[in-house]
């Protein structure tokens, strides 16, 4: 089973590239791709996907912008060794937060559902 197996696509008003970046990101979370696993080039990633590779140069491009994937010239791209520190911890939680409801939100789910489960899940953790 590859990286790739993992990924899919749906139309459900979110747009591509960031189905992409998010499900990348959730792999990483998951400890699924460590620090310095390699990513499956880009090609590969718009052909088993059936989606365009500008697409995929997108969610590419903005993991790296945040820090979280390098790209190494002549060998593709690999998660960073550590997370980017934060620039601005509260504007980067409030961009996070308003991306996940979106996610949340097309699936389905009301975002105070979502809150409930996370404060029931950080209760968990503490």
């Amino acid at each position: 089973m590859t990286m790739l197996d993992g990924f899919a696509v749906q139309s459900n008003g979110i747009p591509i590239y960031v189905q992409l970046r998010e499900q990348i990101l959730a792999l990483i979370g998951r400890g699924m791709l460590k620090p310095g696993s390699q990513l499956p080039t880009m090609r590969e990633v718009a052909v088993a996907l059936r989606i365009d590779l500008n697409t995929v140069q997108r969610a590419y491009a903005e993991l790296e912008r945040d820090g979280v994937l390098a790209k190494r010239r002549g060998m593709g791209s690999f998660v960073t060794e550590a997370p980017p520190a934060p620039r601005d911890a509260r504007k980067r939680t409030e961009a996070f937060a308003a991306r996940i409801a979106a996610l949340a939100k097309g699936q389905g789910i009301e975002v105070d559902e979502l809150a409930a489960a996370l404060a029931k899940l950080a209760s968990r953790a503490e």
